[in-house]
């Protein structure tokens, strides 16, 4: 690193000596680790992308190697992906890629016997073109663990960039070889993706159905790589202030933490946006607060980098709506039976929600929480009229009442149509509220979004700065969404009561709104259309039926 250059927040491939970091070892058990490789085991680490997977396997590697009682290799097989079931450019292309980086590793090793050939590698890789190609990859290793002077660790990333026959290929040939460990073949070989390779579902191309167990069943363990903790986010950002001397506000770290729960793409995207694509906060006598915090979290998702492109496309995979809809429309009691497990397992690895003992599934996190809905209603919010200044009054509040009665009339007259263009027809109702709120909101303001499966509600918080600069008034507006099941007086008292529970745990809050969508066909819109203001343990609550 150059030394007039500061160190950064890296969001683009596995960490540097450049950018802020987490000691990668830190982040895996290593004692556990060295325990399976000592007993010979194959394993699985997987862990939702741009998590660090890359960087933390690169650091184990390089802390084998130099430990000196194995020889640690890394290759990723991520090529092979373009190239699906054509199982032969796979093969050869994934014993290309094993060949030349055992090769550039052993280059790098200073404790070799003297004279050993570090061409070897490469020279194996030409014995074995002839060899049948359902036999190439388990040959080459074989051969390569015969010859080379120590035990071989193998860690294989992106392997589950693979498909159908190619993947099937592949991971047969190493459960091949498993017996014959450590001298005619790898003593230890990870595997590191997103997901669990128990929970691969392999179409083959004859769309036979291969599971991941039946490939690959000599896996001893499955490790999954954790987010950030709180203690780590508050260091990485600590070694911004002292390298910089830029300070931040305590406060800042809960909401960062709400943010991002630790998800390290989004920790580290936040703390860029917020030091060094905010060009002000370049003047490192700016001390970071709460505000900035808040700007941050709403650029990095008007602006839609490549992780959060990943997850929009995510989101319209089916397997993945069988699991989101439900939670955004607060289904309280939903069907757990039509539920496949490996969907809500699928949904899990790639980072989208979190399952916890005892607790409905849930959003990963506050920036997915945001994206998700504005960008399922994305489409429905170009195609509004609305205008955010037709709601502002003179001292740039919003207009709540106004906004909801325009709201009410446009629910009428476009419910029907607008709900089912939606992917998420289900969650209809309160995805078109957020769309007609978001067309308002982004003339300058931001929705807290709680939303979970079981809950029964969900509960906008709208923050609406009136001034231009940071630290002023903010207005502070509470709405809790509900969908009429049962007998609506109930419904009310409990909705009453729930809105002002979070009215209280918001604090400061200007104004509180119930709104209840009753979907029930045989009412008329003159039945179902109506609002009312109610005084609830000292909260003026208004009550608007959709």
């Amino acid at each position: 690193m150059s030394d007039d250059m500061e160190r950064f927040f890296n969001t683009a491939g596995p960490q540097t000596p450049d950018s802020y970091t987490i000691d990668p070892l830190s982040r895996l058990d290593l004692d556990d680790i060295l325990m399976l490789i000592r007993q010979q085991r194959y394993f699985v680490l997987h862990a939702p992308r741009q998590t660090g997977k890359t960087t933390c396997m690169a650091a184990l590697r390089d802390y084998l190697n130099k430990e000196g009682d194995y020889i640690a290799v890394y290759v990723n097989v991520e090529a092979g992906q373009a190239s699906r079931n054509d199982k032969v450019t796979v093969i050869n292309s994934v014993v290309d890629m094993l060949a030349e980086q055992t090769r550039g590793t052993l280059r790098n090793l200073d404790t070799l016997p003297s004279g050993f050939d570090v061409e070897l590698p490469w020279q194996i890789r030409e014995t074995v073109r002839q060899v049948a190609i359902d036999s190439m990859l388990s040959a080459y290793l074989r051969r390569l663990s015969e010859t080379l002077p120590k035990p071989l660790v193998l860690f294989i990333d992106e392997i589950d960039a693979l498909v159908g026959d190619s993947l099937v290929s592949v991971l047969r040939q190493i459960r091949s070889g498993y017996m014959d460990r450590p001298n005619s073949f790898p003593q230890t070989i990870v595997l590191f993706g997103v997901r669990d390779v128990r929970d691969y579902r392999i179409v083959l191309s004859n769309q036979d159905i291969v599971t991941g167990g039946s490939a690959f069943n000599i896996k001893s363990e499955s490790l999954r790589l954790g987010n950030f903790t709180k203690e780590e986010i508050h260091e990485l950002y600590m070694q911004h202030t002292r390298e910089t001397g830029q300070q931040w506000d305590e406060a800042c770290f809960p909401m960062v933490w709400e943010a991002t729960e630790g998800q390290p793409w989004l920790v580290n995207a936040l703390g860029r946006e917020v030091t060094w694509k905010m060009k002000e906060n370049r003047d490192r006598s700016v001390r970071i607060i709460p505000e900035m915090i808040d700007r941050a979290i709403e650029n990095i998702i008007y602006r839609r980098d490549t992780h959060i492109d990943i997850l929009i496309d995510k989101l319209m995979e089916p397997r993945v709506k069988r699991i989101i809809e439900p939670i955004l429309a607060n289904d309280d009691e939903p069907d757990e039976s039509l539920v496949p497990s490996d969907d809500i397992q699928y949904v899990v690895d790639m980072g989208l929600i979190k399952v916890e003992r005892g607790k409905p599934r849930r959003i990963a996190n506050g920036i997915y929480r945001e994206i998700i809905p504005r960008e399922l209603t994305w489409t429905t919010q170009t195609g509004l009229t609305q205008n955010p200044l037709w709601y502002e009054t003179p001292d740039h509040r919003i207009n709540v009442e106004k906004l909801l009665l325009d709201f009410q009339q446009f629910f009428r007259q476009n419910a029907d149509s607008w709900i089912g263009r939606f992917d998420y027809a289900e969650a209809g109702p309160q995805l078109l509220l957020q769309a007609f709120l978001q067309r308002v909101v982004n003339g300058g303001g931001y929705i807290d979004r709680e939303y979970g499966l079981g809950r029964k509600r969900t509960d906008l918080l709208i923050r609406k700065p009136l001034t231009n600069h940071y630290g002023g008034p903010v207005q502070r507006i509470v709405l809790e969404l509900k969908i009429k099941r049962g007998d609506l007086d109930k419904l009310i008292e409990k909705g009453l009561q729930q809105t002002a529970e979070y009215i209280d745990l918001c604090g400061s809050v200007d104004e509180g709104h119930l709104i209840i969508f009753d979907r029930t066909n045989e009412k008329t819109w003159d039945e179902r259309i109506w609002h009312r203001p109610y005084d609830y343990q000292g909260h003026a609550i208004m009550v608007w039926g959709m």
